[in-house]
């Protein structure tokens, strides 16, 4: 039976990505009103390409009926998303930029995508998407081994991690969270939550679902602080809660040597 949590919280998949097969239960998506993101000063000019979000604040974009996303605005389709993804989660992108029109209205969203290559970017059209602010991010230092979790700009936990080995290493870049799933399981491989992340291993390409990553608990807390993963990035259980209950869908996940 799925277990829902609060619906703000749009997070993690369990993947064959990170070692081992696992029944899930998709986390809602928010129903918070869509944030005003677009620029307040009388005209703009037109296509102009705005940055969106920073330290403090970045933006989710939720793609209710699903979304094409081109290489450029009014360009070639780069890659198209239903509604849900293949684990039956609402589609979410990381919002970056938005392109406006001369009133300053947003026709365009920059987004992250969660697809390979690792870091991939598209535009979708601003339609298509609910736009909402996220105000955690998350920082993962594999040389460190050790992740940071930022909220408004101020760090308000740091956690040893496990990373993936040399032969599986965890990928580096900006991406951002994808989806969140809670395993029918909570004393198993995943512990009692996983934080979908938009990479995938660079070396595990034929594994389930492309090989992605997730922030995940583990059933082995001894092989924290060590590089023994598939790529996926593990934390003690009692801490994966406290990050999982930030990390919203589109929340930044950094990661860097």
């Amino acid at each position: 039976m799925k277990r829902l949590i609060a619906p703000l919280v749009v997070l993690c998949a369990l993947t064959a990505g990170c070692g081992g097969h696992t029944k899930r239960s998709a986390v809602s998506p928010t129903t918070t009103a869509p944030a005003v993101v677009t620029a307040t000063t009388p005209r703009c000019t037109s296509g102009e390409l705005r940055a969106l979000g920073g330290r403090r604040v970045s933006y989710a974009g939720l793609a209710p009926h699903g979304a094409r996303a081109l290489r450029r605005p009014d360009g070639s389709e780069l890659a198209r998303f239903g509604a849900k993804n293949v684990n039956d989660y609402p589609t979410v992108f990381g919002v970056t930029g938005e392109v406006v029109d001369g009133d300053c209205a947003a026709r365009w969203y920059r987004v992250e995508l969660p697809i390979r290559p690792n870091g991939a970017i598209g535009y979708v059209s601003a339609a298509s998407l609910q736009v909402q602010p996220v105000s955690a991010r998350i920082v993962v230092d594999v040389s460190e081994r050790r992740l940071r979790l930022f909220e408004r700009g101020q760090v308000t936990l740091t956690a040893a991690v496990a990373v993936g080995s040399s032969a599986t290493p965890t990928p580096t870049g900006r991406y951002y969270v994808n989806q969140r799933l809670i395993p029918d399981d909570p004393a198993g491989p995943f512990g009692p939550a996983a934080i979908g992340v938009s990479a995938y291993s660079n070396v595990l390409t034929g594994w389930t679902q492309g090989g992605p990553i997730a922030i995940h608990g583990t059933d082995d807390p001894a092989s924290i602080g060590h590089a023994v993963s598939n790529g996926c990035i593990r934390l003690p259980n009692a801490t994966l809660r406290k990050v999982f209950s930030a990390a919203l869908a589109g929340t930044p996940v950094i990661i860097t040597a």
